[in-house]
């Protein structure tokens, strides 16, 4: 089905924020909420920290807040009427358009917006970025029947979450039950370096290439696919948007991605954000934000890598310098290859991982999580392409 497209400033209205002069951290009674950022965000509704007196640029119910600096692309809806800073740009729909397709829109693409950001201290994008976007524009009453499809989906998905988040409290607790603080050690497990646990093979340790090597005008629709940051955060393999062609790939094979590899992010907020490869996954190579390993199975088991890794404790010793930067990055190989890793023998990582298995196949996680997440990642999809709805 084709719909037209519109530029976003023709059905919406772009409103750029500036941050007032007061703040304060409690109303005392007074003032108007204020918020100034992504730290802002909820999972659908901002969460109110600030206040301001003197207010500067307002944002009414409804409209949607989009995060344009330090990250560019989240998206939130506002819920009350308030001030909005300098990292935050307030869209009020028009008559023309739904608020809350235009929402689950900007979702879809929040990837594609972030890289359009740039800067020397941190990405940003300026309020034009977003008033020149194209927006399929189907009729109103289809627009609102894609929201409600998306609605009912993202809801199934956020119960599954929950249920996930349960899940994941419990088996941390199992894990320092049985393994201590990664960091301290306290139950005196054998420690290794990374290049004691990966493959013995070349480029199982592969940093991506340098950025100048996938420039735009190398990509094509179809072909061996470019895995990006988007994979490791969101453990999204269904997801494709930058394909080369098969010399390129000849000539990068050293990037090259298998199944059971591991990817993880190496800049921005989501730093050391990683995914397991599955085993249906398209053949392909990483980009310059994502590092590629290739664990010795018998040495170290992947889920138990990603559970070790994902340690609050491992994170603040080993990235918390990094994080803090205006655009954080993943440290020196040369100092990723000192970190230390417990190394519990390979029985006792198996264990950890069937029982966990074992919980969450009793609370019906395996699937429905998955199920509830591909099936909003498919609507979501087809929703734009005009494919939801006939």
């Amino acid at each position: 089905m084709s719909w037209s497209l519109v530029k976003l400033s023709n059905v919406a209205e772009v409103i750029a924020g500036q941050s007032p002069e007061s703040k304060f951290y409690n109303s005392m009674g007074k003032g108007m909420p204020f918020f100034q950022g992504k730290a802002d965000f909820g999972i659908e509704y901002p969460t109110v920290r600030y206040w301001t007196t003197k207010q500067t640029k307002i944002a009414e119910p409804l409209d949607i807040l989009f995060s344009v600096r330090a990250p560019v692309g989240p998206t939130n809806i506002c819920n009350v009427k308030s001030c909005i800073g300098r990292g935050l740009a307030s869209i009020r729909v028009g008559e023309n358009i739904n608020y809350r397709y235009l929402y689950y829109y900007l979702k879809s693409i929040e990837h594609l917006i972030a890289d359009e950001g740039n800067g020397s201290t941190f990405s940003a994008i300026t309020t034009s970025v977003l008033k020149d976007l194209k927006i399929p524009l189907p009729p109103l009453p289809i627009q609102k029947r894609i929201a409600e499809i998306l609605d009912a989906a993202d809801a199934l998905k956020r119960k599954d979450q929950e249920l996930l988040k349960k899940y994941d409290e419990l088996a941390q607790a199992l894990f320092i039950d049985m393994f201590g603080d990664p960091v301290k050690n306290e139950k005196g497990w054998e420690i290794k370096t990374i290049e004691q646990i990966v493959k013995k093979q070349k480029n199982s340790i592969k940093r991506g290439p340098f950025g100048g090597s996938l420039k735009k005008e190398v990509f094509f629709e179809t072909g061996y696919l470019v895995y990006e940051q988007y994979h490791a955060l969101n453990n999204d393999f269904t997801f494709g948007r930058y394909f080369i062609d098969e010399d390129k790939y000849n000539e990068l094979i050293g990037f090259k991605v298998e199944p059971d590899d591991i990817i993880i992010s190496c800049s921005g907020i989501y730093l050391g954000k990683l995914a397991i490869i599955p085993k249906n996954a398209k053949e392909g190579i990483i980009n310059q934000a994502l590092l590629k390993l290739t664990l010795d199975q018998n040495i170290y088991k992947n889920d138990f890598f990603v559970k070790v890794f994902s340690q609050e404790n491992f994170k603040e010793k080993y990235f918390d310098s990094n994080r803090g930067a205006a655009i954080p990055n993943f440290p020196p190989m040369s100092a990723f290859k000192e970190f230390k890793f417990i190394t519990p023998p390979i029985e006792v990582q198996e264990n950890y991982m069937d029982i966990i298995k074992n919980i969450k196949s009793c609370l019906g996680l395996i699937e429905n999580g998955k199920n509830s997440q591909n099936l909003f990642n498919s609507l979501i999809q087809k929703a734009f392409k005009g494919e939801l709805i006939e």
